[in-house]
């Protein structure tokens, strides 16, 4: 006989927890999410898969966790407590591969969905793999949630999903948030030091990174490179340092704690996301608040909100504009210091309350919709009402834009032109919540 199980207002069904080892930016925005919606009062759970760095259940910040199965088999174990739970909102989070809990319950659900991994499946799975991971994301997905309603990070992302043919009426984006910034005691490196953060992983590509610093070492002998972050990849870029004749000059930092990644990226002059993909990328912000820019890939979609392009740091297509933008970053100091100033005080705009906030209107519309016709009695009014006041009463905080102990310049009003002559225009950045 089951015990009974404590109500649940909101469930997150995940693959992975922030606790686990392949951990990421998904992760922090779904525990940001869930621990703000704990703390206006809602009962909020998140079921992931089981890992060796924590519990089976526990709570962390308000939130229930429950961690059951593999990798695989975290949903059927998933589908199953929906089943037995009967949560009053579901929120799926799918990573690629769907959990589909609009099969096993009659609630509410909601899908978070932060980038389509269209280019990943084939890096990661091979061809024929990843020819079956790309038809669940884009066929089996879009028909099991076609009554759903998505949230997503970026405008980038959410035209993407309409490509897939889920109507733009029913996607909602919400942006990230950024914690306060610990502060540090580093000094910016004497010497030109780039740095790159991620989960070692093939779609990640950190082997841009040790290409640039190799094509760049004759004229910046003393460049070095730091990468953050562990992953079963980690051996082939060691490899692949090795190769480039750069190993002597890249820093594996593997996994490091939250003080000492914010230490070492304030001692780095710039940041580099060669990443396949991104929801948003977490990391440019946390850069940016040490006024350090970043250069990332226009493809990679989330990264054109996260970057404004030629004001916090720049976009580029390929590997030789990546390289080319990076040399004109280290001999071009006031261009680099302008761009540090403006993506210190584009992360200071970003803020988990106001996050918080608009998903919870995401989440109230949601219900509405999934209980309109329903018999009175069974329309989860007080649930919406809840959401409500969280939407209303959650504001996006005024943060100061934090300086640098390197960098004597206060940031003050937007930099005029000049910053990078040679960059694409700038796009007006996107609302906080676009639901059109």
């Amino acid at each position: 006989m089951f015990a009974p199980l404590p109500e649940i207002d909101v469930l997150f069904v995940n693959w992975r927890d922030l606790s686990h080892p392949e951990g990421g930016g998904s992760e922090r925005y779904v525990h940001r999410i869930a621990e703000g919606l704990a703390a206006a009062g809602l009962r909020v759970t998140m079921f992931c898969a089981a890992h060796d760095r924590a519990p089976a259940d526990e709570v962390v910040n308000g939130v229930r966790i429950m961690r059951r199965g593999g990798r695989l088999t975290v949903y059927a174990r998933a589908l199953a407590f929906v089943r037995r739970s009967r949560p009053r909102l579901v929120v799926d989070v799918q990573n690629g591969v769907p959990f589909a809990s609009t099969l096993v319950t009659r609630s509410p659900v909601a899908v978070a969905l932060f980038h389509v991994h269209r280019e990943q499946w084939p890096i990661v799975f091979g061809r024929i793999g990843g020819r079956i991971g790309w038809w669940l994301e884009s066929v089996v997905a879009p028909w099991v949630y076609r009554r759903t309603r998505y949230v997503t990070l970026s405008e980038a992302t959410r035209t993407e999903l309409v490509d897939l043919g889920i109507d733009a009426s029913r996607i909602t984006v919400v942006p990230v948030g950024i914690e306060p910034l610990p502060a540090v005691t580093t000094q910016r490196s004497a010497t030109p030091e780039l740095i790159a953060l991620g989960r070692l992983v093939p779609h990640k590509r950190v082997e841009h990174a040790l290409e640039v610093l190799a094509r760049l070492g004759d004229r910046w002998p003393d460049m070095r490179l730091t990468v953050v972050g562990d992953g079963w990849w980690e051996e082939r870029l060691r490899a692949e340092a090795e190769r480039l004749g750069v190993a002597d000059r890249v820093l594996f930092a593997g996994f490091v704690d939250e003080r000492t990644k914010h230490e070492l990226l304030a001692s780095a002059w710039v940041h580099l996301c060669p990443s396949v993909k991104e929801g948003w990328g977490l990391v440019v912000n946390e850069a940016g608040g040490h006024q350090v820019p970043t250069v990332g890939y226009t493809a990679a979609g989330g990264l054109q909100q996260s970057i404004v392009d030629g004001v916090t740091g720049v976009l580029v297509d390929d590997l030789d504009q990546m390289t080319d933008a990076v040399a004109h970053l280290i001999e071009d100091e006031d261009a680099r210091r302008s761009l540090g100033r403006a993506a210190a005080r584009h992360t200071a705009s970003l803020d988990w309350p106001a996050s918080v906030a608009s998903f919870a209107a995401f989440l109230a519309r949601s219900v509405r919709e999934s209980s309109a016709g329903a018999p009175p009695g069974s329309r989860p009014e007080d649930l919406v009402r809840a959401l409500d006041r969280i939407a209303a009463g959650v504001g996006a905080g005024e943060v100061a834009a934090p300086g640098h102990p390197g960098d004597r310049d206060t940031a003050g009003p937007t930099d005029g032109g000049g910053v990078l002559a040679w960059a694409r225009p700038v796009p007006p950045l996107a609302a906080r919540t676009a639901d059109r």
